[in-house]
């Protein structure tokens, strides 16, 4: 990870950010003028007409190359970029050990514009096109894509869950509930909110999405981290979910908990009706747990006051 000096926050009144136009001007400009790139592609959420268009966006940018090492020795051809706040080398890192094939650098600069840049080798571009769907070739020297891709979102839009798919759901929710519990009840709130937003609330916001599915037809993208799920469910719902969200005290988790299991109920059996899907009886079983647990450890707080 490299940081640039920092003169101090204020020191400096920040630039204006650079227009699209810009940044593909100089994007382009040095893969033409570099002869080891051969191919760009542009990826991701500026490729999606879905997606309403803003300033924080990433240039989600790939060059093919001829010669991976004459870039990886020396950052400084990075420089033709702009002034950098900061850059990220996932496989330098040991740490965060890198997902992805081939090398990135993951830069955000001075005027705010966000750039995530990959290199690949250029016998990767075959299997590249089968990886995503939401790209758009920019540059291509040698004329080795014959058909172009059109951007589709379509690998992102909900997908209507088979019988299965829905149990696993409702299995997952309610088989980790009592992982929470038993973080409240031990005293342990940091375990108790892992177990929450890792499994129990992801598994809430996947079948909220399955239930507007459901509701509207499939076929839409609740986008990641479900940032678009707003869209998709009534004023009321979309406050109760919202309310879950505070866990900073057990009284408050334990809140939180019962909240999301209310919620995660009439929204599974909702979902269950609507597909056709039976609703499993563990809920109720797992629900009269709780119940029992949390009585038991309001009595022992209370004898603890005491």
């Amino acid at each position: 990870m490299q940081i640039h000096k920092n003169p101090g926050a204020g020191a400096f009144p920040e630039p204006p950010m650079r227009s699209r136009q810009q940044m593909h001007d100089i994007i382009l400009g040095f893969a033409k003028s570099e002869e080891r790139i051969r191919l760009v592609t542009l990826e991701g959420s500026r490729t999606n007409r879905n997606i309403p268009a803003d300033e924080f966006q990433d240039y989600d940018i790939t060059f093919f190359v001829t010669d991976m090492d004459a870039f990886t020795a020396d950052d400084g051809w990075l420089d033709v970029f702009g002034e950098r706040l900061i850059l990220q080398k996932p496989e330098d890192m040991e740490l965060f050990p890198a997902e992805e094939r081939g090398y990135s650098y993951l830069m955000l600069f001075a005027d705010g514009v966000k750039v995530d840049l990959t290199l690949l080798p250029l016998e990767l571009l075959e299997e590249y096109f089968t990886w995503d769907k939401l790209v758009e070739l920019l540059l291509d020297k040698d004329g080795r894509v014959q058909k172009p891709p059109v951007p589709t979102d379509i690998d992102y839009r909900l997908q209507r869950p088979t019988a299965r798919m829905f149990d696993d759901c409702c299995n997952e929710f309610w088989n980790t509930v009592p992982y929470v519990v038993k973080g409240l009840c031990r005293r342990e709130i940091l375990f108790a909110i892992d177990h929450l937003n890792d499994v129990v609330r992801k598994e809430l916001l996947r079948m909220i999405s399955w239930m507007a599915g459901a509701e509207r037809g499939f076929g839409f993208s609740p986008g990641k981290n479900y940032k678009f799920l707003e869209q998709y469910v009534s004023g009321e719902l979309w406050q109760r979910l919202l309310s879950t969200y505070r866990m900073d005290s057990y009284g408050d988790m334990w809140t939180a908990l019962t909240g999301c299991m209310k919620l995660f109920r009439e929204v599974s059996k909702r979902t269950a009706r609507l597909l056709g899907y039976p609703y499993p009886d563990y809920d109720d079983k797992i629900s009269g747990y709780v119940e029992r647990q949390e009585k038991r450890n309001l009595a022992t707080d209370l004898g603890n006051e005491r």
